[in-house]
Order: structure tokens, then C-alpha cells, then sequence
């Protein structure tokens, strides 16, 4: 029956506003690498995201930064499931396996803000406040944020030790930005405008305006098993995979293996032949895989 005049009438289905709304208007995340652009680059593709990458730090003699950030270009805390803090430890860890270099994620939302450092292999370590600036972390962390970093143990660690105590007149977002100006002695250089505590949009807005950005976006498998290979080739094991050291650790394990095949063939000993086969095949391969990379014009030169 249809609502007499003047009486109740039904009310259009309207949007409501929701935690995810709050979220979207307030959360953030930065990602420091402390690595060359062209580093953090090969690094950054493999995580399947599309980001944007500035330099952020002061250049070297070569005229490289020694820092780069990486800004998001969508937000998977509201659609995933997961919180910004878990998604961006995720990435974090990811970009860091393999790499010969940190990375600090920094994060924020309507109610904590806090920091995530991945190192490698190692666990990575955290800290977090409230909204608020109450410190819900443990003094530890700091000391080994500052350990893995290579900060100075002695003045900059005592320049973030405020930042673990209470203090009323500083907020969350606050004590991000008095991190960065720690890392800032460390050569540490964020755009203008890449401030901890903006909301995701604004900046994927400055980020996109940065001179040297650049858009990192998936672009399929055979690149990415090429970046990967590049990445690695970069890191901690770069030096032998590729170039003189790998080539003197090949010729090395040629020159071991031969005289132990020979050994187990005189002797009909067929671990020994195991044992040489093996050094053999692999001294071989890699200079075989030194060789081929070295002629496409591929990773390290």
C-alpha cells in the first residue's frame, strides 16, 4: 500500500559512510629504499604493483641518488583484507630478499602510524604508535633500526630515543617525520611534498610530478625473470655470478674437479667421479652463463 501524504515515505538506499572511507581519506605509505633508483627499480617491479619511483636522496660521484622512494599507485588495504601496515611488511620483505640493501616502509591511518625495516634475510623489526604519538613499541627495535641502517650508534640513536618516550605534544605522523629527519644525516632527500602522514592520493599526486620519477608497472614474466636475474645479480651474490670473480670462482672448480675425475676413473671410484663431474659442470655452466650475459649486454658490465 502506498504511504498516505504527508506520511512516512521510503528513503533511497543511501552510501554510509564507512571505516573504509575514514581509511581511504587517511592512510598512506611510503616505501625508502636505501639504493640507487636503477637498484630499486629492478628490485620493485617484481612486486606486481604499479608504483612510482623518485630519487630521494643526495647524489653520488656518479650523480645518482643514494636513496629512492617508491609511492603506490593504488591501495590494497581497502580492497585486500589486510591492514596498510601487514601490506606494506609485505612488500618490504619482498623488496629486500636478495638485496644488498635496506628498506624502511613507513605507514599510516586513522589510528596508528609506524615504521617496518627489512634487511635480507633477517626478521624484519618495527615500530608503531598510536594516533595519538603514544609509543607502542619496544626500545630495542630503535637500536637495531639504527644497527641496520648504519646510522651512527652513538648520535643518532640518541636522537630517535625521544621519539620511544611519551610526549603530549607529538603526534604519530609527528614522530614519522622526526624519523626522517635522522635519516635525513644519513643522506636521506624526500621530494617536496612526500610528507609521512599525507593521504595515499595526494601523494601519488606530488609523486607524479617529482623530475626523475619514473612509473614501475608489471610488464610480464620473461621481464621479470630478467629483472629478477638482474636484481640478484646486484645484490649481496652479484660479485659471483658475474664478472672476475665469478669467472676466477669457476676456472677454480674446473681446476679442482678435473684431477678428482680423473682420481675416481683410475681408481673406479665413482664418488670421487660424482665429486669432479660435479665441480666440473659447474665451473663450466658458469662461465657458459658469464659468457652469454656478457654478449646480450644484460646486468652487471
Amino acid at each position: 500500500m502506498a504511504n498516505p501524504p504527508g506520511g512516512p515515505r521510503p528513503t533511497p538506499h543511501a552510501a554510509v559512510p564507512s571505516a573504509a572511507t575514514d581509511a581511504e581519506r587517511a592512510a598512506g605509505a611510503l616505501l625508502l629504499c636505501r639504493a640507487e633508483p636503477d637498484e630499486a627499480a629492478r628490485a620493485a617491479r617484481l612486486l606486481r604493483r604499479p608504483l612510482v619511483l623518485c630519487p630521494a636522496g643526495e647524489a653520488g660521484p656518479d650523480g645518482e641518488a643514494r636513496w629512492s622512494a617508491l609511492v603506490p599507485e593504488d591501495k590494497p588495504w581497502l580492497h585486500g583484507g589486510e591492514p596498510v601496515d601487514r601490506v606494506l611488511t609485505g612488500w618490504a620483505t619482498a623488496l629486500a630478499v636478495g638485496a644488498s640493501w635496506p628498506v624502511l616502509a613507513l605507514w599510516w591511518d586513522h589510528e596508528r602510524a609506524g615504521l617496518v625495516l627489512c634487511s635480507g634475510f633477517r626478521r624484519p623489526v618495527g615500530y608503531e604508535w598510536a594516533g595519538d604519538g603514544t609509543p607502542l613499541g619496544e626500545d630495542e627495535a630503535m637500536r637495531t633500526f639504527v644497527l641496520r641502517l648504519g646510522l651512527d650508534p652513538v648520535l643518532d640513536l640518541q636522537e630517535l630515543g625521544p621519539l620511544s618516550r611519551e610526549d603530549p605534544e607529538s603526534d604519530a605522523r609527528a614522530r614519522l617525520r622526526g624519523v626522517l629527519a635522522v635519516l635525513a644525516r644519513a643522506g636521506l632527500r624526500l621530494p617536496a611534498g612526500l610528507v609521512p602522514g599525507e593521504p595515499a592520493d595526494r601523494l601519488r599526486s606530488v609523486a607524479a610530478v617529482v623530475p626523475g620519477n619514473r612509473l614501475l608497472s608489471w610488464s610480464g614474466w620473461r621481464d621479470a625473470v630478467r629483472d629478477e636475474i638482474d636484481a640478484v645479480e646486484h645484490g649481496a651474490l652479484g660479485p659471483w655470478l658475474r664478472g672476475p670473480g665469478a669467472r676466477l670462482l669457476a676456472g677454480a672448480q674446473c681446476a679442482v674437479g678435473l684431477p678428482l675425475l680423473a682420481y675416481g676413473l683410475r681408481r673406479r671410484d665413482h664418488g670421487w667421479c660424482c665429486a669432479g663431474t660435479l665441480l666440473v659442470a659447474h665451473g663450466l655452466s658458469a662461465l657458459a652463463y658469464d659468457r652469454m650475459r656478457a654478449a646480450r649486454g644484460w646486468g652487471r658490465g
